[in-house]
């Protein structure tokens, strides 16, 4: 620091040196005149030359960061007309006169007062002018000057970025361009070295180099592996006057990540594994795990397994956990310990994307052994078929085998079996099992026209390890017999016409039977040999299991036979053969001449000639029908009706029901409820009483009642009506309404006569005249009765 302090002041000092000869140079320069004399055109077309003169200012020069003692002199203006009188004074405007810069109006002298930096502003535009110091007459025209602020390297050069980071592939090549660096320096570019920059690296090599010109950093070390090492700090120096001793330096500092590549193939950590599995466990089970390692991150260290060889290929698979990088081997079919104890797998992990460039690397791919061993479980017994089916006759005798199940222990214990039905598959209890062979027996004997087929399960559970139990469905066939005769297959009736034609077919039958179709069809048709000669019907054996009737004469009547019955016999075809005998019932009916049916009913020849049947049951429903209506009638005419109660007009007690009540004025809410007044009951025309009963008994006075042989008719009513009267509960009494409550604030007085103590003679109506046109009619009634009476 101390020796940056003394170069600054070295560097102050020649600067002067160059300030006060080009101080000396510019004023040389500025107080000669113009290269270019200029002319004036004068009167009559002549040009008139005008004489030099030294009064023309380019531009000064002055140093920045100057920290003297007193202030440092810019220029000096002078004008070829000042003879050193002191006559002429000089004037100093533009920007920072007065300020920064001021001038000694005699002799022409421009100080800079303040210290300047180039960086802030780096020139200044001033006016000089030579004015007359006692009139203040212009002597030279205004001139426009620059004054500039030399440059000196007083700001150090600065990174755009205080931390850079970068990424590059790993195994990258030498020389490949990783990342560019920028500083820049506020000092002038176009004046010396002060902003010219160099760059160069202080930390980080051997691995990384940086270009002196352009910041461009580059890898120096080939094969530079991301996983021995994956992050390198660099630190870039940037410095001015062309890195040479003296200059100004700024730093930044770059961290540079190796990116993955894929350039290491996966490997196991171990030749073998060893794996377990037992042999209950159910396909799809997870058996064990195997992992090789890769160093590589991301999709290059993505991993695949697959079996490539073993003698348990067909037994196991592996599938790939991607979250975990493992191989995952499952169990793919169901094993058996009795048969193979163990196995062994071939599995080969390796790369899914391999990078051609890397590929002398390779083979980017590693194997290993797993060996698995079956574990022996205690496993349930075995039935030797999935199922069973056996066959028995119906109505075989009870304890008929039917066939025989069995199961074995497939461990090695080789545990004894016993035998059970589930009672819930054989509810009706039919069948037994023998708990030691597994011989499945009847119970009682079987219909098979009832039930066909019986299909059970059997458990068989080993004799020590009641909870180790298999269970097999069994389906026992009931085999026919033939022990069901045929019948009619439905209720057959037939009708025959009377006027039928002799071999007159007229119903065709035939049969069902229960049994197997082996022991029914085909079916036999005949008659009984007592009627095989029958006069009326014939049988015709169709021989397809159905049989048709026939007319053997004419003449049929209803009249003398309406109904037959034939007897027919119906034999199977089983073994040995089983019949029935079952009766047709034939009706005799009245056909037309086409064969249509028309009546089998034999009243239809008596009822010919007049109504039929229905015409009779309607008449006789309508007759009774009138008599009923016609012995109600009579009972209404006959039945007479007693009053009940005495209408109104005959309601002869002093009952004053209503009462023209009247309102209490403007302010009377609660005088009444207006529901009163409006009577429901009044309305129709019924107004009820409401009458207050007596709270006490009369009692009668036994000496007013007659004696019981008294026959004087007059004493005996004169005393019923004294008790009558003196009765206060028997009707009739009075009863009376009263609406007393006028209201508060009513003008008029009250108009009720009840109340009133006064006769119409006692009253003034004199108001009426002071109440307006409207009550002037009543004034005048009632105020005419007052006039009447003076005239009088």
């Amino acid at each position: 620091m101390k020796e940056d302090n003394c170069l600054h002041a070295a560097l102050i000092c020649l600067g002067m040196l160059y300030y006060s000869h080009a101080v000396t140079t510019e004023k040389l320069n500025h107080v000669r005149p113009s290269l270019h004399g200029h002319h004036e055109k004068g009167k009559e077309g002549q040009v008139l030359h005008r004489s030099k003169r030294g009064w023309v200012w380019n531009q000064f020069f002055v140093i920045e960061e100057y920290t003297g003692p007193d202030p440092v002199l810019v220029g000096r203006l002078h004008s070829d007309i000042d003879s050193g009188d002191g006559n002429i004074k000089y004037i100093l405007s533009g920007e920072g006169a007065g300020i920064i810069f001021v001038i000694d109006d005699k002799s022409g002298n421009i100080h800079a007062t303040k210290t300047l930096d180039r960086e802030e502003r780096a020139q200044y535009t001033l006016t000089a002018q030579a004015v007359d110091r006692n009139t203040n007459r212009p002597l030279e025209p205004p001139s426009e000057f620059i004054v500039k602020v030399q440059d000196i390297n007083d700001n150090p050069p600065e990174f755009l970025h205080e931390n850079y980071h970068a990424n590059v592939p790993e195994r990258s090549n030498v020389g490949t361009s990783v990342i560019q660096v920028t500083a820049s320096d506020a000092d002038d570019p176009t004046y010396g070295n002060s902003a010219k920059l160099v760059y160069s690296i202080l930390e980080g090599q051997p691995y990384f180099s940086v270009e002196a010109q352009t910041g461009i950093i580059r890898t120096a070390l080939p094969n530079m592996d991301r996983e021995a090492k994956e992050e390198y700090h660099v630190v870039i120096q940037a410095k001015d006057m062309g890195g040479h001793m003296g200059g100004l330096s700024g730093t930044t500092k770059v961290t540079i990540t190796l990116t993955d590549v894929n350039d290491n193939p996966p490997k196991f950590p171990q030749s073998v594994y060893q794996m377990s599995v037992s042999e209950a466990a159910v396909p799809g089970e997870e058996v064990g795990r195997v992992k090789a390692k890769d160093p590589d991150i991301g999709e290059n260290g993505l991993v695949a397994y697959s079996i490539i060889d073993g003698d348990g290929m067909d037994m196991f698979e592996i599938t790939t956990d991607y979250e975990t990088q493992e191989g995952v081997v499952k169990l793919k079919k169901v094993l058996d310990f009795e048969t193979k104890k163990s196995y062994s797998l071939k599995v080969e992990a390796a790369n899914v994307h391999i990078d051609p460039k890397f590929i002398s690397n390779g083979p980017f791919k590693d194997t290993v052994t797993v060996k698995i061993t079956v574990e022996d479980a205690d496993e349930p017994p075995v039935f030797l078929k999935p199922s069973y089916i056996f066959e028995v006759q119906e109505n075989a005798a009870s304890g008929t085998v039917v066939g025989k199940v069995h199961a074995k222990d497939p461990d090695a214990a080789n545990s004894a079996i016993r035998y059970s039905i589930d009672r819930h598959t054989d509810l009706e209890r039919y069948f037994t099992i023998n708990a030691d062979d597994g011989n499945i027996k009847t119970i009682k004997a079987l219909d098979r026209e009832e039930i066909a087929w019986h299909n059970i399960s059997v458990f068989a559970v080993e004799v020590h390890k009641q909870h180790q139990e298999a269970k097999v469905p069994v389906a026992i066939k009931v085999v026919d017999v033939n022990d069901n005769a045929p019948k009619f297959a439905a209720a057959y009736e037939a009708f025959v016409c009377e006027n039928a034609r002799t071999n007159q077919q007229f119903i065709t039958i035939s049969a069902d039977d229960k049994d197997d179709s082996a022991n029914g069809p085909r079916f036999i048709f005949s008659l009984p040999p007592e009627i095989i000669h029958n006069p009326n019907f014939t049988l015709r054996d169709n021989r397809d299991n159905t049989a048709s009737v026939l007319v053997r004469r004419e003449g049929f009547s209803r009249q003398k036979q309406d109904l037959y019955l034939l007897p027919i016999v119906i034999s199977d075809g089983g073994l040995p053969p089983m019949s029935s005998t079952n009766t047709l019932t034939i009706r005799v009916c009245g056909c037309d001449s086409n064969g249509s049916l028309l009546s089998c009913n034999a009243e239809a020849y008596i009822l010919n000639a007049g109504l039929s049947t229905g015409a009779l049951i309607a008449i006789l429903a309508c007759i009774v029908i009138l008599l009923v209506i016609v012995v109600l009638f009579v009972t209404l005419k006959r039945q007479k009706k007693e009053p009940l109660i005495v209408f109104e007009e005959e309601d002869v007690r002093e009952n004053i029901i209503t009462y023209d009540d009247e309102g209490g004025g403007e302010e009377d809410t609660e005088a009444f409820d207006i529901a009163t007044l409006q009577n429901p009951d009044g309305i129709n025309g019924f107004i009820p009483r409401k009458d207050i009963k007596p709270e006490y008994q009369y009692m009668p006075r036994p000496g007013l009642r007659p004696a019981p042989n008294s026959v004087d008719v007059d004493d005996f009513i004169n005393t019923r009506i004294q008790e009558a009267d003196n009765d206060p509960t028997a009707p009739p009494y009075d009863s009376i309404q009263i609406y007393g409550y006028e209201g508060r604030g009513s003008v008029a007085g009250s108009l009720s006569s009840l109340e009133s103590a006064t006769t119409d003679s006692d009253l003034d109506y004199d108001y009426l005249q002071n109440w307006g046109p409207r009550f002037k009619k009543l004034a005048d009634l009632y105020g005419s009765k007052d006039t009447f009476d003076d005239d009088s």
